[in-house]
């Protein structure tokens, strides 16, 4: 795979797509290390009837599973929408080195929109890249949700 980091979202981009063919919110994550992507998952919150199951723990789950730790040094995580309370935390304490999200949350999101849990003065710190491929990620969202409404 290549270095170039918005090939790492259109994976992701995939992964949220398939949410979305479940009926999931579509958003999707990958874990990279050394130019490889290690894992990769998308929501599976109504699917499994378990608030848990956010793309991000999934993707660090099965990061964690294949490296054998749950300590992700040197990994970046791609994920196509701002992390919620519940996965930044779980990105603070897996290690990651580095979080590219795409579109913004307004109403959950943990990493600028509403607070900034990323950068809360804890010990461990991520170094976060916001608004990759924003547009593409945040018209899958909006398609989504527009046909929910229409779908009633």
């Amino acid at each position: 795979m290549t270095n170039d980091p918005k090939s790492y979202m259109r994976a992701a981009l995939k992964q949220a797509e398939a949410a979305a063919s479940l009926g999931e919110v579509p958003v999707g994550a990958v874990v990279v290390k050394n130019g490889e992507i290690i894992s990769a998952a998308h929501n599976l919150v109504e699917t499994n009837h378990d608030v848990t199951v956010h793309a991000e723990i999934l993707a660090i789950r099965r990061a964690g599973e294949k490296l054998g730790s749950w300590r992700l040094d040197g990994c970046e995580l791609f994920v196509t929408l701002e992390p919620c309370p519940m996965c930044i935390g779980a990105i603070l304490l897996s290690r990651l080195d580095t979080l590219y999200f795409g579109a913004y949350d307004e109403k959950f999101g943990a990493v600028g929109s509403n607070f900034n849990l990323a950068d809360s003065g804890l010990p461990r710190a991520v170094k976060v890249i916001s608004g990759l491929m924003e547009e593409e990620c945040s018209s899958l969202l909006t398609e989504f949700f527009e046909a929910k409404r229409r779908r009633g």
